[in-house]
């Protein structure tokens, strides 16, 4: 699975605290190797077709979107 990050999650990594987008970093990588990871908690989003979220931590939300083999990146969010 190839993945890529809109603008706005590049935005709002940067925008994150260090130790939080380390989280983030390490969720990622959950996501690409293992989709249904315990820890990450993956669902879709309700009223947003094709939209998924999974968690970083207790506080903070990821999401993402499918298209075919790529898995785009679009926010990054405290919860």
């Amino acid at each position: 699975m190839k993945i890529k990050a809109y603008g706005r999650f590049k935005k709002s990594y940067k925008n994150l605290p260090s130790d939080i987008q380390k989280k983030v970093d390490k969720q990622l990588i959950l996501l690409v190797n293992n989709f249904n990871h315990p820890s990450l908690y993956t669902k879709k989003i309700k009223g947003r077709q094709g939209i998924w979220e999974g968690r970083v931590d207790i506080h903070y939300r990821f999401t993402f979107e499918i298209v075919e083999d790529t898995t785009f990146f679009k926010g990054c969010r405290k919860s």
